[in-house]
Parts: structure tokens; sequence; C-alpha cells
């Protein structure tokens, strides 16, 4: 008997259903799609990390582990793993909660992304030193 995935015991970034519009005909939801909300999720940490305005500047590694359908509660993890002077690296892992009767849970991405802290001129600008 094989135990049951469990969610991650931390802060959740972000939780989303997909519609069928993220999707195509066969309910299969688009592989874009899932990247934007990685790097919405990964933006979070990142924004607060550098207190303000981020941009992505680098998607280091993606894999795409199982397919996401609609319907699917996805669920988004996203942890700071690096900082630099300006920029700031995030983990996300993501996992679908299938909409069935019987619990089925499956970790359906990885990704790591790099942001840069930006001033209002969107140049970089350097992280806040914490306390």
């Amino acid at each position: 008997m094989t135990d049951l995935l469990q969610l991650p015991p931390k802060h959740c970034a972000l939780r989303v259903v997909p519609q069928p519009s993220d999707a195509n005909v066969h309910g299969d939801v688009f592989g874009g799609w899932i990247m934007a909300q990685v790097d919405i999720a990964g933006s979070i940490p990142a924004s607060r990390r550098a207190n303000g305005r981020v941009a992505t500047i680098a998607v280091n590694s993606f894999v795409f582990k199982q397919p996401v359908f609609v319907g699917d509660l996805l669920s988004f993890y996203a942890d700071i793993v690096k900082t630099g002077n300006t920029s700031v690296t995030v983990e996300v892992e993501v996992y679908a909660q299938r909409m069935s009767l019987t619990e089925d849970l499956v970790k359906v991405t990885e990704a790591t992304l790099t942001y840069v802290a930006t001033d209002s001129d969107r140049r970089p600008r350097a992280l806040p030193v914490l306390d």
C-alpha cells in the first residue's frame, strides 16, 4: 500500500481552477497558461522580498510532470531559494487535486524562476537590507 501524496505543510502562494478557455478541445490545459500562473505565483514572494516591483529575467528550469485538466484545483507553492544584490530566485511546485469522488493529488509542475527588483523607471535596484 502506498501513502497518498499530500499538499506541502507550507504557505500556498496561489490557488486556481483552470477553465475551458484555458485548454484545448480535449480538456488538456495549455502549458503556456500553466507557465503564466507559475510566473504569477513566483512573483509573490519575490515582490515581498523586493518590497516592490519585480520583473522576470529568467526561467531557469520548468518541468511538466503530469497533465492538467479543466476543473483541477491547482495549488502553487513558491519559496525563495536564493537572493543576490538585485535578484530573487524562486522555486515553484504545482499540485493538482483532481475533481473526482476519490482523493487524487498529483504534482504536475516544478519550476525555478529568477526575478530582478526594479525601480519606477524599470531599472534594476538593490534589494532592501533585512533587519
